[in-house]
């Protein structure tokens, strides 16, 4: 019998096979197509017979060769869809589905809680008739250090490691320079500035359990005429009220910021032990909360503000610090790390 003979012969045979598979032979069906087309299949071995062919017959019997193996090739896929396709008709046919059964609930997603607590804040001072504005992350060096009374040869930047971009691009290491840029824009003849600004500041600092290069502020600024230290501390009272609660107090401790004087380090007593002293305190009752101050005359001056006129004061907090001591977080890097069973708890 000559090669090509044999070869209609393995095509006609192998077709025939194929139109008796059923659903649950896919295996064999693989199987099959294995010891037709496969490397050490029928027709590979019908190919060692070519070299026994002349070379007039040799092309003829490679073009048949050829065209064999693409109607092999395609029937094998044909023929597996069809099982395939069999299979699913029987499961679907074997399975019956109750209509009146209940639906697999979907789970649903929570704001992350740095998100609520800046809303929430944000809320109280909606509710305070203050401005919420937003401001750029990447800031000039002009706004973020010097508007805020830091020359560039001031020994007080040192307090912020910074990301710089260019000499005079940077990140920004506070939300500061909105206050600077929203002080160029308004109208005292309109009243008075009262303004917050939210929003995520970045400082080239170890990652930790409390400090991470990136961490979110919200800083607070009202200036107009005759405001003075006691307003200060009654818009904080008020914040930390609404924030940890009536019961808590606040006290305030000297301290230094280039941009405020006087300026002070705001304490709030302990929500744990209401004063007495724990661990969460260190034993003193008292919890250092944010920073806050009356802004420098120099800062004022800078956004063509009449110092003699005008007064203000400004504060700063930290989401993190907020939410960490509200829920009791003790790792700063759980509000990045993605993990959904840390937020979940925030519901």
């Amino acid at each position: 019998m000559d090669l090509q003979t044999q070869l209609e012969e393995l095509k006609n045979k192998t077709l025939d096979q194929l139109k008796g598979f059923q659903g649950n032979q896919s295996k064999e069906l693989q199987d099959l197509k294995v010891s037709v087309l496969g490397k050490k299949g029928s027709l590979t071995e019908l190919l060692k017979g070519l070299k026994e062919l002349s070379a007039t017959e040799r092309p003829l019997v490679g073009k048949q060769v050829n065209r064999i193996r693409d109607i092999l090739t395609e029937a094998f896929e044909e023929q597996a869809k069809i099982v395939e396709e069999a299979k699913i008709q029987a499961q679907l046919d074997s399975e019956s589905i109750d209509v009146t059964l209940p639906g697999k609930k979907v789970a649903l997603g929570n704001r992350h809680v740095l998100t609520q607590t800046s809303e929430e804040i944000e809320d109280i001072f909606l509710g305070m008739g203050f401005q919420i504005i937003d401001g750029f992350e990447v800031e000039k060096d002009y706004y973020n250090f010097e508007r805020m009374n830091l020359p560039k040869d001031h020994p007080a930047r040192d307090m912020q490691d910074t990301f710089y971009i260019t000499n005079e691009i940077l990140l920004r290491t506070h939300t500061s320079p909105v206050q600077a840029r929203t002080l160029d824009q308004h109208d005292f003849s309109k009243g008075p500035l009262k303004m917050v600004s939210p929003g995520r500041v970045f400082r080239r600092d170890t990652d930790d359990a409390t400090h991470s290069h990136q961490f979110h502020q919200i800083e607070g600024l009202v200036v107009g005429k005759n405001i003075s230290m006691g307003d200060l501390k009654g818009t904080l009272e008020l914040i930390i009220k609404k924030m940890f609660g009536e019961e808590r107090k606040i006290r305030l401790r000297p301290s230094y910021f280039p941009f405020t004087e006087p300026s002070v380090e705001v304490d709030v007593s302990c929500f744990k032990c209401g004063g007495k002293g724990c661990n969460v305190c260190k034993k003193t009752g008292w919890i250092e909360i944010l920073g806050a101050g009356m802004v420098h005359p120099r800062v004022l001056e800078m956004s063509g503000v009449d110092s003699e006129v005008y007064s203000g004061f400004a504060f700063g907090l930290g989401q993190e610090r907020i939410a960490m001591l509200r829920y009791g977080i003790n790792d700063i890097r759980g509000f990045y790390q993605g993990d959904s069973r840390f937020s979940q708890q925030f519901k």
